[in-house]
């Protein structure tokens, strides 16, 4: 099987390129990836850089170019609900766009024609995930996602994204991935570690801990490809 696991920026994949040095690599559409034989899979590893344009066309390349059966994202998100703490996991059970408005017309916020306002996560994948955070003994948490271009960093802004949306966690690339794989019927799972409380300490505590949150999120991903996708 052929598995790609995507992330946003270079410290988010360098765990996995750590515990899987020998691979070949290839460069499409001005983006690197990184191929691999380990647990069993064919392997696609990426960073698509920060947002949703970059993230889109990493996971339909993988999708499209390299024939990714399956996508699971990992990666660092700022947490929106007062039960996550830097750290956590989340997984997403759906996503929406919190920037997407055209309200002008008298659509809810988020909604795309011919789309919807969410877009749910593959139920397997995180019947999965749950089952390996059991067995490893850590909480998983399981909430909305929400994703925008813009790096929340604003109390204000937090509470209208609980509020608007329901949002548990915010980051800036899931829901864009959710999108490709629900639209090329790929089963997918948008993996998040706590790296920041999305509010006026954002920046400080994002920098601080995006490594080792980094790190929380890859091991869990390499538990999950070890138990079987």
């Amino acid at each position: 099987m052929k598995v790609a696991i995507l992330s946003a920026m270079r410290e988010e994949i360098t765990p996995f390129l750590e515990k899987y040095p020998h691979y070949s690599v290839q460069e499409v559409g001005g983006n690197t990836y990184y191929l691999v034989k380990a647990e069993g899979y064919e392997i696609i590893l990426a960073y698509s850089k920060i947002g949703k344009v970059h993230s889109a066309l990493s996971a339909s390349t993988m999708i499209l170019h390299f024939g990714a059966e399956k996508l699971i994202f990992s990666g660092v998100a700022g947490g929106l609900s007062p039960k996550l703490k830097v750290g956590d996991l989340v997984i997403a059970n759906k996503l929406c766009q919190y920037d997407v408005d055209i309200s002008a017309f008298g659509h809810p916020l988020g909604f795309i024609p011919e789309s919807s306002v969410y877009i749910q996560a593959d139920q397997k994948l995180n019947a999965l995930a749950k089952t390996v955070a059991q067995e490893m003994g850590i909480g998983l948490h399981e909430g909305i996602i929400a994703s925008g271009d813009s790096f929340i960093a604003s109390a204000e802004k937090k509470k209208w994204l609980i509020e608007t949306f329901g949002a548990d966690a915010v980051e800036m690339e899931g829901a864009s991935v959710a999108n490709v794989c629900h639209l090329l019927k790929i089963p997918f799972c948008i993996l998040r570690s706590i790296s920041d409380s999305a509010d006026g300490e954002a920046d400080v505590s994002f920098d601080e801990f995006l490594e080792s949150s980094a790190k929380i999120s890859a091991d869990f991903v390499e538990a999950m490809l070890k138990k079987g996708l």
